[in-house]
């Protein structure tokens, strides 16, 4: 169903596809958007229990493009320095294949837990528990990953023998 990475060499270890998922802060997702145009967009996001959690407004084009077709790619990218004597950049990233739905109770709670403390961890618990528990006015959106690969540039692969 997904093809293979043609340049398998490449492919990282599924250990350090989710240390990059764990580590980035944000990443692309993309849709299949309004009059047959894709529509990607970058968002904040948490890789918790092998999905991608995200939350998104109650309405707008990325919740309709979600509504109607399920099926998304989400991408990060966590090296990406550039080499101008080599032509070329050493680069590390994965991407993700998968379905997009809105969750629900406890699992919407755990996943909105997740990501405060990804980009709150900081704040007080009495802050945190008050922004997880009195937010009504989004949706926490849960890709169900089907399919994941890292990619790092055959530079770093070459270092590491």
């Amino acid at each position: 169903m997904f093809r293979e990475m043609r340049r398998n060499k490449q492919l990282i270890s599924t250990e350090d596809t989710a240390a990059v998922m764990n580590r980035c802060t944000n990443g692309t997702l993309a849709c299949f958007g309004e009059g047959g145009y894709p529509y990607a967009v970058p968002l904040s996001y948490v890789y918790y229990k092998d999905k991608i959690y995200f939350h998104s407004a109650k309405a707008g084009h990325k919740i309709d493009a979600i509504t109607k077709n399920p099926k998304v790619s989400f991408s990060v990218i966590d090296e990406d320095t550039i080499v101008s004597g080599e032509y070329t950049t050493y680069f590390r990233s994965v991407i993700a294949f998968g379905k997009a739905r809105i969750t629900e109770g406890e699992e919407m709670l755990e996943a909105f837990r997740a990501l405060v403390e990804k980009y709150s961890g900081d704040q007080p618990e009495e802050a945190k528990h008050k922004e997880i528990t009195g937010c009504t006015q989004a949706y926490i959106i849960a890709v169900d990953v089907e399919h994941i690969t890292g990619k790092e540039a055959i530079e770093y692969v070459n270092a590491k023998k």
